[in-house]
């Protein structure tokens, strides 16, 4: 028998997801103002869908769905790619630099997050 857990017991992944996803758009705008901006091409796709992801796997956990631990391995996944891409330009990009780190938080928190509640519905 599966049982949702209560949101409250999701505040640290939320938390982090909303950090993560503001990090990305924030990236996604600086990336656009950045002289050379074709070379900011994969890290601008790979900020959007972070960003989607991370708002999503909100959603999910704010309203206790069954699925919310799917979505958040999902966001693990996402954030993962997005924080290694970030850090190709981490060096001489904040904004870059900053993002990663929010995307790496936010990936532990996730899988934490997904591990816990997969380990609960057994």
């Amino acid at each position: 028998m599966t049982t949702a857990l209560a949101p409250q017991q999701y505040q640290d992944c939320i938390e982090a997801c909303q950090a993560c996803a503001v990090s990305c758009d924030a990236c996604v705008e600086a990336c656009l103002s950045e002289q050379d901006v074709m070379m900011m091409v994969d890290c601008i796709r790979l900020d959007r869908d972070c960003a989607k992801i991370c708002y999503t796997a909100i959603s999910f956990m704010a309203s206790g769905s069954a699925h919310a631990a799917d979505v958040c391995q999902l966001c693990a996944h996402i954030c993962e790619a997005c924080a290694t891409e970030c850090e190709k330009h981490a060096a001489h990009m904040d904004h870059c630099r900053q993002c990663a780190e929010a995307c790496r938080r936010c990936a532990e928190a996730c899988r934490k997050m997904a591990q816990g509640a997969h380990s609960i519905a057994a």
